[in-house]
């Protein structure tokens, strides 16, 4: 291990360390800002494609409706499920570790600041890319966000949005490659003295493995679209079934891993805010490490379940290597719901959110073994049963540990704090637009409604279904306005110099990030406040305990 030098001014040989104003934003090589421009524009990103889920929601309400032509509806449910796995939810992750990890670690920096950056420019480029699409003659790609042959090819999907969709996903994963790199290597070579291994937080340790995934598994995408290209280029590469096949093991050797990496860095935000919110240590943190490497080594073995109806599968290996994350996900179930009985628990918006993850996303991995058995899966496959349970892992699941964890950190990210009522209201919101929305797909797609159709007749009997999930939809268009307004409001009072200040610890954390300013300093800490020990994944914890302890002692002896 390398230890990080202490925090003091960087030598620059008389430059500046950055230029100012909205420059110094784009070129900037701090960690802090850097982690700031991934994750504001992943929501910038989520908020627009989310635009095109509604739009779908409202075609969908009614059987027989046509707001839209077919050609446009495969637009936007391609570019939706894109954008919010390409562009939102995975850069959302890694830009969370971009500016948390150096913090939590006690290092100065992140590893590789210039690569870094290249890797915001790139995935930020691929997203611009990929939306282009839309500005083409014949429009957007058509072929939903995992695009199979023979249905992308330029034969049966003509037009450049095919291609820029291509350039556009290798691009964004490219950057991510790269910034998962960063991420691995700060953690590894870059902790304060005492930060061993099993002293790192938890967040840090889901970052570790959603590198480890980002590094080992992504690089088949790559692999994938580099076969998709050829195959546009000369649409008979895929006259051979085994191409096309081949296309579909590179691909979901990469999208079973990424759901993970969707998922553990919000899985271990919201365990952050559950420990500190209900004033315990976290409970099992050595079981919780152990189950989060296991589910990374077996989210590579498992990818076949997602290939079941294709005949060309091993059912039994992939089946039991499914059902196997059973073991490891219930570690971490018991986990949280140790951190939290007992405890003095503190109703904050992020704790809200905490704890409608525990729930939600139960609903999200138990139909997941469900898809991931093939008798069920036959039946299910390509139905609106897999639409919900893809968003209760993904929305219901991740999207409410991405807002527990903006509610948690903006106050360290930006010295001021989100307005509470907002808040509350965009909890509610989306808690009820959540289930809403999501919860009649099950039903749709058990009865038998196809995913992926831009209308349905009325003797099929899917409208009132449809309906109460679009009535959901507009809940949770009522909720992101409601966090949008909030963050605008407050980011604009903040400027104003009339926004709440926050103190440099509003909530009595628990990591290292919680010792410095808010916000932090270039170089993280500052010289005159300097870390203090690390004794476990919890050190400020460990400190308050010290003091009180030291305070007792002393009371007991006067």
């Amino acid at each position: 291990m390398t230890v990080a030098p202490p925090a003091t001014e960087e030598t620059t040989g008389g430059r500046p360390v950055s230029p100012g104003g909205w420059l110094g934003w784009i070129t900037s090589t701090d960690h802090k800002r850097i982690g700031v421009l991934t994750t504001a524009t992943s929501l910038v990103l989520m908020l627009a494609t989310g635009t095109l889920a509604l739009t779908m929601r409202a075609q969908l309400a009614q059987p027989a409706q046509h707001l839209v032509s077919t050609h446009t509806y495969d637009q936007l449910f391609t570019i939706h499920g894109s954008g919010m796995i390409y562009m939102v939810v995975t850069p959302f992750a890694l830009g969370m570790g971009l500016y948390l990890v150096p913090l939590q670690i006690g290092a100065p920096g992140i590893a590789m600041p210039r690569t870094t950056l290249l890797g915001y420019w790139l995935y930020a480029l691929g997203a611009l890319v990929m939306l282009a699409g839309f500005a083409t003659p014949r429009g957007a790609a058509t072929s939903g966000w995992f695009s199979y042959p023979p249905l992308a090819d330029s034969v049966n999907s003509p037009g450049l949005g095919g291609d820029l969709w291509i350039a556009g996903v290798f691009l964004a994963t490219t950057g991510t490659i790269i910034l998962g790199w960063a991420v691995l290597w700060t953690v590894l070579r870059r902790r304060a003295r005492g930060m061993t291994m099993l002293r790192l937080p938890v967040f840090c340790w889901s970052m570790v493995v959603s590198c480890l995934m980002v590094i080992g598994a992504f690089p088949a995408l790559l692999a994938a679209l580099g076969l998709l290209a050829a195959g546009r280029a000369d649409p008979s590469v895929f006259d051979a079934n085994v191409w096309n096949i081949g296309y579909q093991h590179l691909f979901w050797f990469y999208g079973h891993p990424v759901v993970y990496v969707m998922f553990f860095p919000y899985l271990a935000a919201v365990v952050e805010v559950l420990a500190v919110f209900s004033g315990r240590r976290f409970f099992g943190y050595k079981g919780t490490v152990l189950s989060l490497l296991v589910f990374a080594a077996l989210s590579m073995s498992v990818w076949g379940h997602h290939m079941f109806a294709t005949g060309q599968a091993a059912n039994d290996y992939y089946s039991l290597t499914s059902l196997a994350l059973l073991v490891p996900a219930g570690v971490e179930y018991f986990a949280m719901l140790g951190t939290i009985v007992g405890g003095r628990l503190r109703l904050t918006p992020p704790m809200l959110f905490a704890l409608a993850f525990i729930p939600q996303f139960l609903v999200g991995g138990l139909t997941g073994i469900m898809v991931g058995t093939p008798v069920i899966d036959y039946h299910v496959t390509d139905s609106y049963f897999v639409v919900a349970h893809l968003h209760y892992v993904l929305f219901a699941g991740s999207a409410f540990g991405l807002f527990a964890a903006v509610y948690f950190w903006f106050p360290k990210v930006t010295g001021v704090m989100l307005g509470h009522g907002m808040s509350r209201l965009h909890f509610w919101l989306l808690v009820i637009g959540t289930n809403l929305t999501f919860l009649p797909m099950f039903a749709l797609g058990y009865r038998g409604m196809p995913r992926r159709v831009s209308t349905y007749a009325e003797f099929e009997g899917f409208g009132w279904l449809n309906l109460l999930s679009s009535i959901g939809a507009a809940f949770l268009a009522a909720a992101m306005v409601a966090f949008a307004v909030n963050v605008l409001w407050t980011l604009r009072a903040r400027a104003l110099g009339s926004a709440e200040r926050a103190p440099d610890d509003p909530w009595g954390g628990h990591t290292l990030e919680w010792a410095t300013t808010s916000p932090p300093p270039r170089l993280n800490f500052p010289a005159d406040r300097p870390l203090p020990p690390v004794t476990s994944f919890a050190p400020l914890l460990d400190l308050r305990q010290r003091q009180a302890a030291e305070t007792a002692a002393e009371g007991s002896r006067a």
